[in-house]
């Protein structure tokens, strides 16, 4: 694995995987409104590594969920693998989000009764598939734990249960990998691991990851970066290098 290093060696399929037009999204109502999205476009190519970087209240987390089907637009459009999410219903978000996609968030979110080989299987039971213990342990050994499938999370660290949680997102084998903070509560380290797992991804597998991060290290293992200010893209950087990230974000916060 290696970290820090943009520019995916996938093999780009040419067509966009997300789409954005024109999306808002504002929550509460009269002077206590706040336009979260403000009429966002964006496109971003299956393959690709994105990350999603701005100030405090920019939008980042509200872009990652409207575009995942977590949550809808008031206007505007997100296509999602081809899927208008403005015009799905309920069972067919369900769906979309168990089959098609894998969500990684900041404090990982795993069963604390489950052991990591049950909780990477759950997506598996959830989506009624058929559940095979050597695909969650598989699973388990791709992220450097085929030891720790009987351990359960109070057992690990951090860096250990955000590796559970991305072998669990990955065992659906998603075409789409939504990551929100993955080494927000994570040390050099284990941060260092977790994004050397998910370039191998990128590179290897050609995985799409669009990832919200507040970390310019972080942002510098993607393939592009995408700047928000205020709910609107205004700012878009290929082949990012931490020092150059820091630096357009730090002209956002002045």
């Amino acid at each position: 694995m290696r970290y820090g290093a943009a520019g995916s060696a996938a093999v780009r399929t040419g067509g966009p995987v997300l789409e954005m037009r024109r999306a808002v999204r504002g929550y509460g109502t009269g002077d206590a409104r706040v336009t979260a999205l403000d009429g966002v476009d964006l496109s971003l190519d299956a393959g690709s590594w994105t990350a999603v970087m701005g100030p405090s209240g920019s939008g980042k987390s509200t872009l990652l969920h409207c575009a995942a089907g977590l949550d809808t637009l008031d206007s505007g459009q997100a296509v999602l693998l081809g899927e208008d999410l403005s015009g799905a219903d309920d069972k067919r978000l369900t769906r979309l989000r168990r089959g098609t996609v894998g969500f990684v968030f900041q404090n990982f979110n795993l069963v604390a009764s489950l052991t990591a080989e049950q909780n990477v299987a759950l997506p598996l039971r959830l989506a009624g598939r058929e559940v095979r213990r050597e695909d969650a342990r598989r699973a388990l050994a791709a992220v450097g734990l085929a030891d720790r499938a009987r351990h359960r999370p109070r057992e690990m660290s951090g860096g250990q249960q955000q590796r559970v949680a991305i072998a669990r997102a990955m065992v659906t084998q998603p075409k789409v990998l939504f990551a929100d903070e993955p080494t927000g509560a994570l040390d050099s380290t284990s941060a260092r691991t977790v994004l050397g797992l998910l370039r191998n991804m990128a590179d290897s597998t050609g995985q799409t990851i669009v990832m919200v991060t507040h970390d310019p290290s972080a942002a510098a293992a993607a393939d592009a970066v995408v700047f928000l200010a205020d709910g609107r893209v205004i700012d878009r950087m290929e082949q990012p290098s931490a020092h150059r990230v820091a630096d357009r974000l730090a002209s956002l916060e002045v």
